[in-house]
């Protein structure tokens, strides 16, 4: 099993030396991917800009955005800034593509909000696979370029918690991209059943499984305090008296001890790769979590 590390992106009073600085650790390992998501109405950095400085700063890790929302923008243009992103980083990009939870997101950039529906993302996914594979869609000279440095383009994963979602996928997806909240590797056991079960009755090559969770390295109880801070600060959409009832089994807050015994579950279940999601932007929690991941190398 991998492990893959997430950027602080949600994390505020962030700047371009705690970000490159996060990005060249990363890529020095022992981590396999470094992960960044999209949001719209929120003070976290432009997905696709970040796609560049990303590819520019490393030169070995892959780049994985795990949530992008192709309804929020041009279907045409989202296809070649990645293909631009696949170029400039040798073919190291993976996307994943998701409706997005947030209404807010799709009214901030005039998205029509009837199109948060996976029968609209896999037609937009399949238009990636168009532009990506060359074809022309208009009458124009030339196809829409770069062609990505991957033939035919990046892995497209689906960003996922339910096993509707996992099911509508199969026919255009290459993988799954989930995430966690209470660390339930029975309930990850059975979606990652279902998605290989359903990508093997559509007749396709089995799906790449991962999954994601926030955390927190240190002792006592300022993990878990470190944990509930994020959340409120990321989850400010939903009424903070929930976010408190939810803080104290969301994510993971223990010791590298704790945390390696946990990641060894997942890997007991088949996981292909872990993406850890910071809580703080304080590069020692990524040092500490680079001492685990050592040990899944």
């Amino acid at each position: 099993m991998r492990i893959g590390m997430t950027m602080p992106v949600m994390e505020p009073d962030l700047d371009a030396e705690i970000l490159r600085s996060w990005a060249t650790t990363i890529d020095s390992g022992p981590f396999s991917s470094l992960c960044w998501g999209e949001r719209i109405a929120f003070d976290n950095p432009e997905c696709l800009t970040f796609l560049g400085a990303a590819a520019a700063w490393t030169e070995r890790v892959r780049l994985v955005m795990t949530v992008v929302v192709p309804q929020l923008h041009d279907p045409v243009m989202l296809a070649k800034s990645l293909a631009t992103g696949d170029q400039l980083s040798g073919g190291r990009l993976t996307v994943g593509l998701g409706i997005g939870g947030r209404h807010e997101d799709y009214e901030a950039v005039g998205a029509d909000p009837s199109t948060q529906t996976m029968r609209q993302l896999a037609e937009r996914a399949q238009l990636l696979r168009r532009v990506w594979g060359g074809e022309k869609l208009t009458e124009s000279v030339l196809p829409v370029g770069p062609a990505p440095h991957q033939r035919g383009g990046p892995e497209i994963h689906v960003g996922t918690t339910g096993p509707k979602t996992i099911r509508s996928a199969a026919g255009w997806a290459d993988g799954v991209a989930g995430v966690t909240l209470d660390l339930d590797t029975t309930k990850q056991a059975e979606l990652f059943d279902i998605a290989r079960d359903s990508w093997a009755d559509a007749g396709r090559p089995a799906p790449h499984l991962a999954t994601s969770f926030w955390f927190a390295l240190g002792s006592g109880d300022a993990p878990r305090a470190q944990v509930t801070r994020h959340l409120h600060h990321y989850m400010n959409w939903i009424p903070s008296e929930f976010v408190d009832a939810i803080a104290p089994t969301t994510g993971w807050a223990g010791t590298e001890k704790e945390l390696e015994e946990v990641l060894g579950r997942f890997a007991d279940i088949g996981t292909d790769e872990v993406q850890l999601i910071p809580t703080s932007s304080d590069i020692d929690q990524l040092h500490r979590a680079a001492d685990v991941a050592a040990a899944f190398g």
